[in-house]
């Protein structure tokens, strides 16, 4: 009989101790118990260290490398270089992982070894309620290879790694594109490994202001708006990007505009392709416009959103609501802001209304890391 394959865990750690144990608690505790977890202490300030040490005592699967802060490229790289395992897992230290989570996506790679990665679908955690996640339908007509050009396909802590597909010279993150490094690193695998998007969710993902991704929201955008651009050149999609990088370092009157253009000139490109790749770079090409649009929103100016929808004609891809609330934002921008406060604040009470208390999801693990 084959035994089960080794799972290496890897789970940075920065100034987690709020969410350490838990995180923690919910690996011990996967129903596939052939596992290590790398945790790499980078340089923490508060008790994780401490966390760590004490669940280390009463499970030997931990492993610990406590030092100076090196930044998460650094750290990552670092836990795939010692990772004994077949397979690697990635973890975040503030997410939580379904009891089933690793022996799921074992048995995928059991059932397609040929595939060098895969992910999965997470369910969100905010504020003490979880929302569950629904299934992304760009999976279900995209080429994973397609689509890895212009977003990042995988929400990285879902994300496992086949060590006996993908080339150990291969698998690294890249500090050039700090704070997009999973970005750049799909996009490179995507192009010559099988990737799959497992349909269920595996992972609460726990949003909070003192997250990796929100405490460095704006470089993560700079950063995903050039590896974008870098693809589409590749491709010959677009033969000048500075307008879709620009707006990444500012956005006003002036980069919005350009941004817009580019995006109608890229789907004119785009309408000229083969017909077997075509829906697949639409798929990326709209989901470029729906960050953009992000993008510009989170600047709270209802004028500069209203050029960028009008420029692009996209008026009908975002909801009625804030259509409503966006159309006179070009005359009455006090107006728009007022009505997309009220938009937020329905959107928050429906999220209350669909989403559930977290503590039935989390009670579990609480005593595995405490």
């Amino acid at each position: 009989m084959t035994a089960a394959p080794l799972v290496s865990v890897l789970l940075p750690v920065y100034n987690a101790g709020p969410y350490l144990a838990t995180a923690l608690g919910s690996i011990l505790r996967q129903d596939h118990s052939r596992l290590e977890i790398i945790a790499i202490d980078d340089g923490s300030t508060d008790n994780s260290l401490e966390i760590l040490e004490r669940c280390q005592k009463a499970d030997s699967r931990i492993s610990i490398i406590s030092r100076e802060n090196r930044g998460l490229v650094a750290t990552l790289n670092e836990g795939l270089a010692i990772a004994r395992g077949e397979l690697v897992a990635r973890m975040d230290a503030d997410d939580v992982a379904y009891p089933w989570r690793l022996s799921r996506q074992v048995a995928l790679f059991e059932r397609r070894p040929e595939l060098g990665f895969c992910g999965a679908g997470v369910d969100m955690l905010i504020r003490g309620r979880i929302a569950r996640g629904r299934p992304d339908p760009v999976f279900q007509f995209g080429r994973i290879p397609v689509l890895a050009m212009f977003f990042t396909i995988f929400m990285h802590p879902t994300v496992v790694y086949n060590r006996k597909v993908i080339d150990d010279s291969v698998l690294h993150y890249d500090q050039a594109y700090r704070h997009a490094e999973d970005f750049d690193l799909f996009r490179r695998l995507a192009g010559r490994y099988p990737a799959a998007m497992m349909p269920e969710n595996l992972v609460v993902y726990r949003v909070h202001q003192a997250s990796v991704t929100s405490r460095h929201v704006k470089e993560m955008r700079r950063t995903h708006l050039r590896i974008v651009a870098e693809n589409l050149e590749r491709e010959d999609l677009a033969q000048a990007t500075r307008d879709l990088r620009d707006i990444g370092d500012a956005v006003s009157h002036g980069t919005v505009a350009r941004a817009a253009d580019f995006i109608v000139a890229l789907e004119e490109e785009i309408s000229s392709l083969p017909a077997a790749t075509r829906p697949s770079f639409e798929a990326g090409a709209l989901n470029l416009f729906y960050f953009l649009y992000q993008l510009v929103a989170d600047e709270k100016q209802p004028a500069l959103t209203h050029e960028l929808l009008t420029r692009t004609a996209k008026w009908n891809v975002i909801r009625r609501r804030e259509q409503y609330a966006l159309r006179p934002g070009a005359w009455a921008p006090w107006l728009s802001r007022a009505s997309l406060s009220a938009a937020r604040q329905a959107d928050a009470m429906a999220y209350f209304f669909k989403s559930a208390p977290a503590a039935a999801v989390l009670a579990p693990y609480q005593a595995g890391g405490a």
